[in-house]
C-alpha cells in the first residue's frame, strides 16, 4: 500500500516555492508577519478552489477537521476565519498576479505544440471579457449600475492550450475598448475581437505596432473599394476587398487600408462582415479565425462553473483581485499537471477528481489516470444466500 504524501502534496511540486518567494519579497508580503504566512494564505485559497468551499466559515470548519494533515499540506499552524479574511484584505493582490504570470509563461511553452487547426505560424489570441456581477450595498467600489455592482474580467486568451496570458480586473464600467491602451501587442500575433473593441484609433496603433487584428464590422460603414480579390463562394465567401475609408472621422483615425471580408454562415444563415490589416491570409482562413474566438467565451464559462470566482470570501477590491487571481492560478496548475504527467482526461474531470482526492495518499498520476479494477472472484460469498431457487 502507498504510504507516500497526500496528492495535495504532490501537486505543490508543480509550483516554483523560490518563485513564489520573490513575489512576496518584491511586495513585501510577510512583513511583520508571524505565523500566517503568504504561502499558507496561497495553500489555503488554493484549498478552498479545489473543494468548492462556499465561505470563509466552511474552509475554516473544513480544515480543523483535517488538523492533524494540515502539516502535510505545508500549511503550519490551524487556519482561523478571521486570519484569513485579514490576509485576503491587507496582503497585496500583486504577489499572486506575478506568480501566476510566471505559471503563464510555463503553461504556454507546455502547450507550444498544441494544434489549432489552422496551417498558421503565428501566435493567435482572442480578446474579450465578462461581468461578474457583485452587490453594490457589499462592494461599493465596483459601479456597474445604479443599484448593482460588478467587475469586469478582460482576458487575452491564447488559443493553443487555451490559456490565460493577460488578465485585468476593473469595475463594471469599464469600456472594453480602453483595454487595448493597456495591452502590449506581440509584433506579428493575431488578435482576434469582437465590435465592442472596434475603435480605429487603437486598431491603427496595433496596424503600427506590426500587430494583425481581425474584427467585425458594422453594416453601415463608409469606405471605398480599392480592389476585389477573387473568391470561391462554394466556401460560403462572398467578397474580399481592398478598402479605405471615406468617412471623416474614420479616415482620420485610420488612414491605411483595410481587408473587407464577407462571409454566409450556412449553419445559422447569417452574413459575416471582418475587418483585418492582413493581406496574406487566405479569406477563408480570416473567417475561421473569428469562429475560433467563441473559444474565450468557453473559457469564461468554464471558470464560472468549476471556479470559484462569482462568489467571493471578501468585500473589498483587494480580497475580490486576490481570489480571482488564485483561481487563475489554479487552473494553470491543473493545465501543467495535465501536460506534465501526459493525462487524456480533460481539465473539468481532472478538478473533479482532485477535489475528491486532496488528501488521499496514492500517487497523483494513478489518480488522474483512467484505471480499473478487477476483483478476483473465487467463489466464496461472505452473504448468506436469501432465496432458494
Amino acid at each position: 500500500m502507498y504510504q507516500g504524501r497526500t496528492v495535495f502534496s504532490q501537486l505543490l511540486d508543480f509550483l516554483p516555492r523560490h518563485s513564489f518567494r520573490r513575489c512576496v519579497e518584491r511586495y513585501r508580503g510577510d512583513y511583520r508577519v508571524r505565523g500566517f504566512t503568504c504561502w499558507n494564505q496561497f495553500l489555503t485559497m488554493a484549498f478552498a478552489q479545489l473543494t468548492f468551499r462556499e465561505s470563509l466559515r466552511d474552509i475554516e470548519a473544513c480544515l480543523r477537521a483535517l488538523q492533524d494533515r494540515l502539516y502535510h499540506m505545508g500549511i503550519r499552524g490551524s487556519v482561523a476565519r478571521n486570519t484569513l479574511a485579514v490576509a485576503n484584505e491587507k496582503r497585496d493582490w500583486r504577489i499572486y498576479a506575478d506568480f501566476a504570470q510566471i505559471l503563464i509563461h510555463e503553461a504556454r511553452h507546455l502547450y507550444a505544440d498544441e494544434s489549432l487547426g489552422l496551417d498558421l505560424k503565428q501566435t493567435v489570441y482572442a480578446l474579450d471579457s465578462t461581468t461578474i456581477d457583485l452587490c453594490l450595498n457589499l462592494f461599493p467600489w465596483a459601479h456597474f449600475r445604479r443599484a448593482k455592482g460588478a467587475i469586469k474580467l478582460h482576458t487575452l486568451l491564447d488559443l493553443c492550450g487555451n490559456i490565460p496570458t493577460f488578465v485585468w480586473i476593473t469595475h463594471g464600467k469599464f469600456v472594453d475598448m480602453r483595454i487595448l491602451d493597456v495591452l502590449v501587442p506581440e509584433p506579428g500575433s493575431i488578435y482576434i475581437m469582437d465590435r465592442g473593441y472596434r475603435d480605429f484609433t487603437r486598431l491603427h496603433r496595433l496596424t503600427k505596432d506590426r500587430a494583425i487584428f481581425v474584427t467585425r464590422a458594422i453594416d453601415k460603414l463608409a469606405f471605398r473599394r480599392i480592389y476585389s480579390h477573387p473568391v470561391d463562394r462554394s466556401t460560403g465567401l462572398i467578397c474580399d476587398q481592398t478598402i479605405r475609408f471615406t468617412g471623416p472621422l474614420s479616415k482620420q483615425k485610420y488612414p491605411d487600408q483595410l481587408r473587407r471580408i464577407r462571409y454566409r454562415d450556412a449553419e445559422r444563415d447569417e452574413v459575416w462582415t471582418f475587418l483585418t490589416n492582413d493581406f496574406t491570409l487566405p479569406a477563408f482562413t480570416v473567417a475561421e479565425l473569428y469562429r475560433y474566438r467563441w473559444q474565450v467565451e468557453l473559457f469564461f464559462k468554464w471558470i464560472k462553473q468549476h471556479l470559484r470566482i462569482k462568489a467571493f470570501y471578501g468585500t473589498s477590491s483587494n480580497a475580490v483581485k486576490t481570489q480571482v487571481w488564485i483561481a487563475i492560478t489554479v487552473y494553470l496548475l491543473v493545465a501543467i499537471v495535465r501536460k506534465r504527467l501526459q493525462i487524456e482526461r480533460d481539465l473539468y474531470t481532472i478538478l473533479q477528481i482532485l477535489s475528491l482526492s486532496l488528501f488521499e495518499k496514492l500517487p497523483l498520476a494513478q489518480v488522474l489516470t483512467e484505471s480499473t479494477c478487477t476483483l478476483n472472484d473465487n467463489g466464496f460469498r461472505n452473504q448468506l444466500q436469501l432465496f432458494d431457487f
